[in-house]
């Protein structure tokens, strides 16, 4: 592939990243506060966002299986679509009040998401092998824009029109809109060589309990877990501590920078020192989240805690990728990204759910002591994963 066509898609991708993302964190940013108008149980309140989190885990062996059929593009347009029906539903769930609407209407969203987590894939197979950390981090730079534009439509569009939070996802539609307009310009290759048709690769147990897979997958899922919980839990932790809806939109604008803005340099990183440092680096910093909310909650500990949470999510999620891609053939691809994904997903939507309960019995710097233990295990097996790579390179070769 030529390199100016590879740029160019990977810019396409990067964009619809970009737009994608802005729809993730619109919700990420506003659903528990909508859903809190819409009842009066504490632990209801995050069920448009851990309905989200539902659609993405249950769409995404379809969306993969779609897409190994009919290729990347139509998947990912159908995706873009489904986000555009869902912002619909769920702004007529706010119009009606309705919390099962918009539950429905988040739900939706979240397969377009299910779809969209297969961006950073497709960037991997349109890059050359020396390039694909960084095409991979390159679209997941994207996620700068959504930082940026999430929280502030989320923001603006609340008082906007109708009742609150009713404009925020009329905003949502009309960025899933221009999202699904961006992917009809993309130009996938093949998704399989044709010389490859007929190797049906390894059976899908051989392919996930390889060791390397599961320290992929487990670091992967440990960054995705600690990051939702969190941020599921910052907005309403902040209002419960008298900070006004404004405040929490910067903290979560905040928190989207240190997600995407690392991944413009997180490529070169992998390359220099390989990706399981950068998962470990990663472990360390969500560790610091986790030290940093116990300094208080006042505005500067929940922004600085919430940087932190996602620089760490950045290693670990960039890094897992990037490991993940070193342990299945083009064959195999779609079953082991679709695996590691619902894995993803399964645990975001578990954290969601549980956050707002967790943070109405235990509280806010309780919450997150709970997570050490988790982050514990996973820098063990990061660990192991670093001196069975050094025990290998010091074998005698012959």
């Amino acid at each position: 592939m030529k390199k100016t066509h590879m740029h160019r898609q990977v810019g396409i991708l990067a964009s619809a990243q970009a737009l994608f993302q802005t729809v993730s964190v619109l919700v990420m940013t506003i659903g528990a506060l909508a859903g809190a108008q819409l009842t009066h149980r504490a632990d209801m309140a995050t069920l448009p966002i851990a309905s989200m989190f539902l659609g993405t885990a249950l769409a995404m062996f379809p969306a993969s299986s779609f897409m190994a059929n009919a290729g990347r593009r139509a998947g990912f347009v159908l995706g873009a679509a489904l986000g555009v029906t869902g912002g619909m539903v769920a702004a007529a769930g706010i119009w009606f009040g309705s919390l099962a609407l918009l539950a429905l209407g988040t739900f939706l969203v979240g397969t377009y998401q299910a779809f969209a987590q297969f961006y950073r894939f497709a960037a991997s197979e349109v890059a050359d092998e020396s390039l694909r950390p960084k095409a991979i981090s390159l679209v997941l730079a994207g996620g700068i824009v959504a930082a940026l534009l999430g929280p502030a439509l989320a923001r603006f569009g609340g008082q906007w029109i109708g009742p609150q939070y009713f404009g925020s996802f009329v905003l949502l539609t009309v960025v899933a809109v221009l999202g699904l307009g961006v992917l009809l310009f993309l130009d996938m290759p093949a998704t399989e060589p044709p010389a490859a048709a007929l190797d049906k690769g390894r059976p899908w147990a051989r392919i996930v309990l390889q060791p390397t897979y599961l320290v992929a997958l487990f670091g992967a899922v440990t960054g995705y877990g600690v990051m939702i919980l969190a941020m599921t839990a910052t907005p309403l932790a902040m209002l419960h501590h008298h900070h006004p809806l404004a405040t929490a939109a910067t903290v979560i604008q905040l928190h989207v920078m240190g997600m995407f803005l690392p991944s413009f340099f997180t490529g070169a990183l992998i390359s220099r020192l390989g990706a399981a440092w950068v998962m470990l680096l990663g472990v360390m910093l969500l560790a610091l989240h986790v030290l940093t909310t116990w300094s208080g909650t006042g505005f500067n500990a929940f922004a600085s805690a919430l940087v932190l949470l996602g620089v760490g999510w950045n290693f670990l999620f960039i890094g897992g990728t990037a490991l993940l891609t070193t342990t299945y053939s083009p064959a195999e691809k779609s079953r082991a990204q679709a695996t590691n994904d619902m894995a993803i997903f399964a645990v975001g939507l578990t954290c969601s759910f549980g956050a707002g309960g967790l943070l109405d019995v235990f509280g806010w710097q309780v919450l997150n002591a709970l997570l050490l233990p988790w982050l514990g295990l996973a820098g063990l097996m990061i660990v192991w994963r670093l001196v069975a790579e050094n025990r290998t390179r010091t074998l005698p070769q012959g």
